[in-house]
């Protein structure tokens, strides 16, 4: 099982939207609580830029150990995350960046026989690299789309009936 263009190009790429979407925000805009007990969006890119350091050393495990177990991560369980959560969201981008180029070698100078490696997901079962490395992308994606919902809900929304006119 080689890795697949699909793949190639979201590990490659997909991490870059975040920026494009944060770009056109005043900084009050990431620290904003969208609801009681969400994360803004600052924590959302806190937990992707954290989250690919844990990725990176599950997927060392299952390079090293047979068939490595891991559980769900809970950021708010990780002592970690608290320190990602106070950093400068450009120090946060540039480690994404950074850990990224770390993670695209690692998953696609890999041989067939690494590709093949399994780790178990408590929930998801027996993973191939590969199979982990699309779980992460999706994950991922999942945050950026977040983000993105965060960046452009209107501050006002429509009340119940209204609607809102769009330019033709």
């Amino acid at each position: 099982m080689k890795i697949y263009e699909s793949l190639n190009d979201r590990l490659r790429n997909q991490h870059q939207a975040i920026e494009s979407i944060l770009s056109p925000l005043p900084p009050a805009r990431l620290q904003a609580r969208p609801q009681p007990g969400k994360w803004n969006i600052l924590e959302n890119v806190a937990h992707l830029g954290r989250y690919q350091l844990v990725f990176i050393d599950r997927i060392n495990q299952v390079l090293l150990k047979e068939e490595p177990l891991f559980g769900r991560y809970v950021a708010e369980e990780d002592p970690e995350f608290e320190s990602w959560r106070e950093l400068p969201v450009e120090t946060i981008l540039r480690q994404i960046h950074t850990d990224r180029n770390t993670i695209y070698s690692l998953i696609t100078n890999l041989t067939d026989a690494a590709q093949y490696r399994t780790g178990i997901h408590k929930k998801y079962g027996k993973l191939t690299v590969l199979q982990w490395t699309e779980f992460f992308l999706l994950h991922e994606a999942h945050h950026i789309y977040t983000i993105f919902q965060l960046a452009n809900e209107s501050p006002h929304p429509p009340k119940g009936g209204e609607s809102i006119q769009l330019p033709l």
